[in-house]
């Protein structure tokens, strides 16, 4: 996803609701998120569909390392060479 651009990406509920195709076509373009407001507080945040997939990608795989370490951390890694000896197993299978 791209960086926000704060003078851009940034509008009001009120001009959304006017210009949703627009701003629909910009979130698609550009690849970058849209903040939408409300009394001047940020309420919700309108994403390209594929940008969000890829976050949500990112975010399972970031989730996965984390797991990884905690089990690493409590000593219940495997060696590489035990590891690759169960993976060769199961392929020949």
């Amino acid at each position: 996803m791209k960086r926000l651009r704060v003078n851009e990406d940034i509008r009001p509920m009120s001009e959304v609701r006017t210009g949703i195709a627009s701003f629909l076509k910009q979130v698609h373009d550009t690849k970058r998120p849209l903040i939408i407001t409300q009394h001047g507080k940020g309420v919700a945040v309108l994403l390209d569909a594929g940008e969000y997939e890829a976050m949500q990608e990112k975010i399972e795989m970031l989730q996965d390392v984390q797991a990884s370490i905690g089990q690493i951390e409590a000593g219940r890694g495997v060696e590489h060479q035990d590891a690759r000896a169960d993976v060769m197993k199961r392929i020949r299978k």
